[in-house]
């Protein structure tokens, strides 16, 4: 994965200090001076990690920065950057949102420890955030499901049908298994419903829908997903 950084900092001189040393870190490296333009950036560019000085000038500071980034991307890393006698900079940052802090003047070796520090833990979440299986991806936080890369749309009922399968490779579960699972014990509809449910899963997941791959049947019980494709 490629490490995308924003440097959101209104001195051009600490910006570009800063963008020489993760350039040779190979880190793609975003710059912007003002609030409003880097959360027009990050909506564009989606960076791992944010660089964000509090003293920002315009009409936006580094905590209101801080705060809407944290709203559209929760998930995001963010580090202040703070003057040394502002303490309360510092803890008004955390309370924003940030996950880290760095006091001026800083030393540069310890901004890039503390970002590949944060990326790690990123990742780590990341990770434990996502179930990944042949071509798929389940995103558990986001409860999105991607093949290849791309988003596929399901609905909620087709989304809990998919993350039971790939929790449960290669298991038979039958119709009562999954309508109990999904719709609940007290549903008492048809069983009709769970192969129409399929059905619709595997036009969205299945190169070919009419010759299931992912999603078998199994004949007199119900349903499996087939872990070796």
């Amino acid at each position: 994965m490629e490490k995308k950084i924003l440097l959101v900092e209104n001195e051009v001189s600490i910006r570009q200090f800063l963008k020489i040393n993760f350039d040779r870190e190979g880190f793609h490296v975003i710059e912007a001076d003002r609030g409003d333009t880097a959360i027009e950036i990050a909506l564009l560019e989606k960076p791992q990690v944010v660089l964000l000085d509090v003293g920002l000038e315009g009409d936006m500071d580094g905590f209101q920065v801080c705060s809407n980034l944290r709203k559209h991307f929760p998930k995001m890393g963010i580090i202040m950057l703070t003057a040394r006698s502002q303490e309360m900079e510092r803890v008004m940052g955390l309370e924003f949102g940030a996950d880290d802090y760095v006091v001026k003047p800083f030393n540069p070796l310890e901004v890039m420890l503390r970002v590949k520090a944060l990326i790690r833990r990123i990742d780590e979440k990341f990770n434990n955030d996502m179930i990944i299986n042949g071509p798929f991806k389940l995103d558990l936080y986001s409860q999105k499901i991607y093949k290849n890369d791309k988003e596929i749309d399901v609905t909620p009922k087709e989304y809990m049908l998919f993350k039971i399968f790939v929790e449960n490779p290669g298991k038979a579960l039958s119709r009562d298994e999954l309508m109990n699972m999904i719709w609940g014990y007290n549903y008492f509809g048809d069983l009709k419903i769970v192969d129409v449910n399929i059905r619709r899963l595997r036009s969205k997941i299945e190169d070919e829908s009419s010759k299931p791959k992912y999603i078998e049947t199994v004949w007199g019980t119900g349903y499996r997903w087939n872990n070796e494709k």
